[in-house]
């Protein structure tokens, strides 16, 4: 009989878990549908600006003009220190979300040790933080509860700092790395070159673009532009990474509210199985002692 109550207290564990796990993939299910939204219409802005940027880095090379705001514009040759700002998830139970984005990170690091190259890292996101500390690796910011409630004014402060030392010549070079949203079902690493901007690889943007650009004396325009495609890029990270934490997560929830499903059904013919045996014991316990009686 011990052996049935065993079993008895594993269903109704696996059960419980069964109900939690079915709860947090209605709660993601909700929650996916906002941050999918959001993700979307910000993608539209970040796609245009970032076509737009890219053009004038285009034209500034053909100017070639020596001004503050050439600078983002102009790639080492001889990169030396690079800033990395990577975003991932402040909570778990999300399949492995945050590991892709940790796992792109640290073949990063090892990608420019190997060029001696100096790494310095931002990280975003309580999960990306607790495993880089355990691993010893030190980081130079940490922003925690940003990713799972992004805001514009939120992605201003990460960014500055940043592109403050690229300005400073601190560093050579920013790298936003993310994972991104596909659809319900796939996430997917984007690694975005902050600064310096790179023009387009494509030639025909001489001749198909309408843009009519010369560089002006105070940069006041370009220098408006700039900070909005710093902010805005930053901004999309944290979104678009939220959207691909919910659909991770829900996905995640999904598959073990299925496992435990199957668990309980195991669980269930164990328990069948184990009563008739003990069933079956009785009766020859029985029939054995009526024939000792005779």
């Amino acid at each position: 009989m011990s052996n049935l109550k065993d079993i008895k207290r594993k269903i109704k564990s696996v059960q419980n878990t069964q109900k939690t796990t079915r709860a947090m993939k209605l709660v993601s299910t909700a929650k996916l549908r906002k941050a999918e939204e959001a993700a979307r219409h910000s993608r539209v802005y970040a796609l245009k600006i970032n076509e737009v940027l890219s053009e004038i880095a285009y034209k500034i090379n053909q100017y070639r003009s020596v001004n503050a705001e050439s600078k983002f514009f102009d790639a080492k040759e001889n990169i030396e220190k690079v800033d990395i700002i990577f975003v991932t998830a402040d909570k778990g139970l999300c399949g492995g979300f945050n590991i892709q984005t940790i796992k792109t990170v640290r073949n990063m690091i090892n990608e420019f040790k190997a060029k001696k190259v100096k790494i310095r890292l931002r990280a975003v996101g309580k999960k990306g933080i607790e495993f880089f500390s355990f691993q010893g690796i030190n980081l130079l910011e940490k922003y925690v509860g940003v990713s799972s409630s992004p805001t514009y004014e939120k992605a201003q402060n990460i960014i500055k700092d940043a592109i403050d030392d690229f300005i400073s010549g601190a560093t050579d070079k920013v790298i936003l790395v993310h994972n991104g949203y596909n659809n319900m079902i796939s996430q997917q690493i984007r690694i975005n070159d902050i600064v310096p901007v790179e023009p387009p690889k494509l030639v025909e943007v001489e001749t198909n673009s309408l843009m009519e650009f010369e560089p002006s004396d105070d940069g006041k325009i370009l220098n408006e532009l700039l900070t909005k495609y710093f902010e805005y890029s930053m901004y999309y990270a944290l979104v678009d990474s939220l959207a691909a934490e919910h659909s991770a997560r829900m996905q995640a929830m999904d598959n073990a509210t299925n496992n435990a499903k199957e668990r309980v059904a195991q669980l269930k013919l164990s328990y069948n199985k184990a009563r008739q045996e003990s069933i079956t014991t009785e009766l020859i316990e029985i029939i054995s002692g009526v024939e000792s009686m005779k």
